[in-house]
């Protein structure tokens, strides 16, 4: 079955029909979906959702865009949710240089804190890179230093050189919709070389909706799309695809 990566069901894009959503995750071939925090009060839904549905896991952290928020209490507030037994993860984090929606030494800061309570809680971390490369990259490679500090670039949007760099690192790459686009040469040649073994997939949902549903919100059903494009890229099968992508999940996240 797959395995979605990467999440937002508590968005109130889904206010309306997240139940409906969840509840069909058998009948669209859905084993898992992971739901992903993006400040304190998504990461405590996320949280929720995760006690209440057998099918959901959670992760918490908060994204740069809100980093001009943050501070030591939010930190032991994440570390407090992080106790929770269906927490697989720290995330969303990172850097964000598209919309600097707070400033960039403050985004730093806190991607840096909130690494390293990951490390102390022996926990991966899912990252949101976009417009900062490098500096996500240096980051990560110097905070990997001393102690194995593992993760996923989620929906992966920069060079093959650079997932390349993060797989030496130990990083996994996750691909979404885009990879779907006629015209997303990257992606598509970064779905294609990366080794399957080190590739997970996601929705982004309720964003980011693949071919041939673009325009409409996302659901985690369609995850399979990408899956399949992958395949097809790679030229292999969708079940080669699907097989590997949710045994790399669990890897991961430690899901038993």
């Amino acid at each position: 079955m797959l395995i979605d990566s990467h999440a937002h069901l508590d968005d109130e894009k889904f206010d309306e029909d997240r139940e409906e959503i969840i509840n069909s995750f058998k009948d669209n071939d859905l084993e898992l979906v992971i739901n992903v925090g993006a400040d304190i009060e998504s990461s405590k839904k996320a949280v929720m959702l995760a006690k209440e549905y057998d099918t959901i896991y959670a992760a918490v952290g908060v994204h740069p865009h809100d980093a001009k928020d943050i501070d030591s209490n939010t930190l032991d507030i994440l570390r407090e949710l992080s106790k929770e037994e269906k927490v697989v993860a720290i995330g969303e984090i990172g850097l964000d240089y598209y919309y600097d929606n707070s400033p960039r030494e403050l985004q730093k800061q806190w991607f840096r804190e909130q690494i390293k309570l990951a490390k102390q809680l022996d926990l991966p971390i899912i990252v949101h890179s976009r417009d900062a490369s490098q500096d996500v990259f240096d980051i990560i490679s110097e905070e990997s230093e001393g102690r194995k500090l593992r993760g996923v670039i989620h929906c992966f949007s920069e060079s093959l050189e650079m997932a390349l760099e993060y797989i030496k690192l130990g990083f996994y790459i996750s691909l979404g919709g885009p990879v779907t686009f006629k015209n997303a040469r990257v992606p598509k040649e970064v779905a294609k070389e990366v080794p399957l073994e080190k590739l997970l997939i996601e929705t982004d949902s309720p964003y980011l909706t693949p071919q041939p549903h673009r325009g409409k919100r996302n659901e985690p059903k369609n995850v399979r799309y990408v899956a399949e494009t992958i395949a097809n890229l790679k030229g292999i099968s969708y079940e080669k695809v699907k097989n590997a992508t949710n045994q790399n999940t669990k890897m991961l996240f430690n899901i038993k």
